[in-house]
């Protein structure tokens, strides 16, 4: 079991760089064993000048936010800060090695998917008596922490839940969001007593996005990992899984949606229910030939399966790490400045919709005016958690490997119960590599 460090196999896996060879495993040999704490770039703590790495610095709607923050902070600091950019499918593999080779120094940008197993590299500096400093609500301080260490100052903090349509849910007569899973059931019948081709939930159906199944399968009451026992294959997972099948013979879900089919059929105002980031909002709109669409766009709770159960949603977001080494003490007030300056965090809010990470942050009256994004942190994002499966090197073909699983059911070459004994005999198998 790696929850400590990163195998050497599971790094190969994680990365995709097997076929590397020696000279990729011997830059992945470097990477010191977890919570390291001598492994360093070997530069001057002190100094001004450090790199920036973030995956957002290659994106052209992203780039011009960033780099007016960087501007401003050389400017004031008479520091001088090195933008470095990966694309974000090939950003991990390509941080870890550059990390691992000391080639990465200042501040890296991180999807909080990816906190757990780039900390397990013993390169990140602790953050714990900076982060008291910020002013972070509680949900985005635990996204930048990793075995009770911070290592992450939170920079934007939202979560993926449903989003709903509200003008079709009023066309079907429903006039208040469902809380428990057998309302929403009704609901989806309503909708699809609509026709015209109305899919009532555009929920995740092909492998690519069907990890969107763990949400439900904790509504249901299932663990997915209880201390290092996978509960993937007890009662509630199974429950879970029949229940997906239910909604997907009875059509009220679609076969093989994913995420871009999803907002595709929301755009078309064919789709009452989707599964989304924060972000959804503005991605979805934008597609939209109904330009009234973002003004019928809800954020809903996931429902329950029975009431005052606690609504479940995966959180997302990123959060700023800073490697130990060269620049690490400018690095970090840099984080500092990025994530908790509150007329840097408006403008940033304003340009790009992510939700700020700071209470103060959050009632900015820029922020604070969007009630999209005010009732999505205080519906969804407050009680979102990560996966427990983000610690392991091998979080990709542990969601692959359920999602394989839950699709079989689906078009019904496997029944539940043997699905999800199989799902879970797989990530046991892969927890322990």
């Amino acid at each position: 079991m790696t929850t400590n460090g990163i195998s050497r196999r599971g790094a190969l896996r994680m990365f995709g760089i097997g076929a590397l060879g020696v000279a990729g495993a011997g830059v992945l040999g470097a990477c010191a064993p977890s919570g390291a704490s001598t492994s360093t770039n070997g530069g001057d703590t002190k100094s001004k000048n450090f790199d920036f790495t973030s995956w957002s610095l290659n994106e052209e709607a992203a780039k011009p936010s960033i780099e007016k923050i960087i501007k401003a902070w050389e400017t004031e600091q008479k520091s001088k800060i090195r933008a470095v950019s990966y694309p974000y499918n090939e950003y991990l593999s390509q941080l870890t090695l550059k990390l691992g080779g000391g080639e990465t120094t200042g501040a890296v940008h991180l999807d909080i998917a990816w906190l757990a197993a780039v900390a397990q590299m013993g390169k990140l500096a602790d953050l714990g008596s900076v982060a008291g400093k910020g002013g972070y609500t509680d949900v985005a301080l635990n996204s930048g922490k990793y075995d009770g260490k911070q290592y992450g100052l939170p920079w934007n903090t939202g979560s993926i839940g449903l989003i709903a349509n509200s003008k079709l849910l009023k066309k079907a007569g429903i006039d208040k969001q469902p809380t428990t899973v057998e309302e929403f059931e009704d609901a989806l019948r309503e909708l699809k007593g609509l026709g015209g081709g109305v899919v009532p939930y555009a929920a995740a159906t092909k492998v690519a996005q069907l990890k969107d199944i763990f949400p439900w399968m904790q509504t249901f009451g299932c663990k997915l990992l209880d201390g290092e026992k996978v509960t993937i294959g007890d009662d509630a997972s199974i429950d879970a899984v029949t229940w997906y099948k239910k909604l997907h013979d009875a059509k009220l879900i679609a076969a093989d949606v994913d995420r871009f089919d999803a907002r595709a059929l929301f755009s078309q105002g064919k789709a009452a229910f989707y599964d989304d980031a924060i972000i959804g909002k503005g991605v979805t709109s934008a597609q939209s030939k109904d330009k009234t669409l973002a003004d019928a766009m809800q954020p809903v709770p996931r429902p329950v399966l029975k009431a005052g159960d606690t609504p479940q949603a995966l959180l997302w977001g990123g959060v700023i790490a800073i490697v130990k080494g060269k620049g690490q003490d400018a690095a970090t007030d840099f984080a500092l400045h990025a994530t908790t300056d509150p007329e840097t965090i408006a403008q940033y809010f304003v340009e790009r919709a992510l939700p700020p990470s700071t209470t103060a942050g959050l009632a900015d009256p820029k922020v604070a005016k969007d009630t999209f994004t005010t009732e999505w942190t205080e519906k969804i994002t407050k009680t979102a958690t990560g996966s427990p499966f983000w610690q392991f090197a091998q979080n990709a073909q542990i969601e692959e490997a359920v999602a394989k699983q839950v699709q079989a059911v689906l078009v019904g070459k496997s029944k539940p119960k043997d699905a999800m004994k199989q799902a879970g005999e797989e990530v046991s198998d892969l927890i322990k590599r």
